[in-house]
């Protein structure tokens, strides 16, 4: 009984080995291919629980999902104006056919990179000697990215994997070129500048002109209004005096003399040699007889 029950237990061990052997799983990120001593014999692209023959049959895994290829340097090409630029790329692509990629390169991942890269370059290069650097950098972006995209998947397709996108990261010029590009910038930003500067000391010496146009204008004007009421006032005062003189010609002399005596023994520093018997004094010697 025992020997049987041992028996038993070593056939079910053998079973649940064999079937552990027998047995494999694709997950739903990759694609799975079947080799029976070395042939390609089965693929499996849909995820779930398959089974092989163990110790004849082996499988291989390979990823399914979209990979990145990014170059490690910029790539150095010539645009049509012999001008060397820096293009930063990358490459969004993934395995569609892949016992036609495992047949095309060994199933290696690095090898289709390299194949892959191959292709973009020699497309980026044909397509850089085509166009000017303001059409690569930013005219006609767009459109070269599509164009990379269009060939390196046809290119693609032979070794069983599908380019979704060439993307341009950047397009800069060399070192060398970048700081005489920068130089040149400097001067021209410096020379518009300049002459900015220039243009505006124009117009404010033209603007100062015209201000003192103006002033000498307003003063002139100013001037003529003052002499003009200055005249009018002297009238005025002229026709008072007239009027005062002929109603009362002794009174009016008397004011005057008065004035002129104000005017005259204003400062005490002044020296005046006249005649005692002078009209000047005559209010002086006798007010009262003045008149007589």
């Amino acid at each position: 009984m025992n020997s049987k029950m041992g028996n038993v237990l070593i056939a079910a061990v053998v079973t649940l080995v064999l079937l552990s052997m027998s047995a494999f799983v694709v997950d739903q990120r990759q694609d799975a291919i079947v080799f029976q001593l070395g042939e390609v014999v089965g693929v499996k692209t849909e995820p779930g629980l398959y089974f092989k023959v163990p110790l004849m049959q082996n499988v291989r895994y390979f990823d399914s999902r979209i990979l990145t290829l990014d170059a490690a340097e910029p790539e150095r090409f010539i645009t049509a104006e012999k001008k060397n630029v820096l293009v930063d790329a990358f490459v969004k692509w993934r395995i569609v056919d892949v016992k036609q990629y495992y047949v095309s390169v060994g199933g290696d991942e690095l090898r289709a990179k390299t194949r892959l890269l191959q292709t973009v370059n020699s497309s980026m290069r044909e397509e850089f000697g085509k166009r000017t650097i303001h059409e690569v950098v930013s005219g006609e972006r767009d459109q070269i990215m599509k164009v990379l995209r269009t060939k390196a998947d046809a290119d693609a397709r032979k070794i069983g994997v599908e380019v979704l996108d060439v993307r341009l990261k950047r397009v800069d010029f060399p070192v060398e070129i970048s700081d005489s590009v920068y130089r040149r910038m400097d001067a021209e930003r410096k020379r518009v500048a300049n002459e900015l500067r220039a243009s505006g000391a124009a117009e404010g010496e033209k603007i100062k002109a015209d201000a003192d146009k103006q002033r000498e204008v307003i003063l002139a004007e100013a001037y003529r209004e003052a002499q003009k009421i200055k005249g009018d006032g002297d009238a005025k005062a002229s026709a008072l005096y007239a009027a005062a003189f002929g109603r009362n010609a002794e009174f009016y002399a008397f004011y005057r003399s008065l004035e002129a005596y104000k005017q005259s023994f204003k400062n005490k520093s002044d020296v005046m040699v006249l005649d005692p018997s002078s009209d000047f004094f005559k209010y002086l010697k006798s007010p009262g007889k003045a008149g007589k």
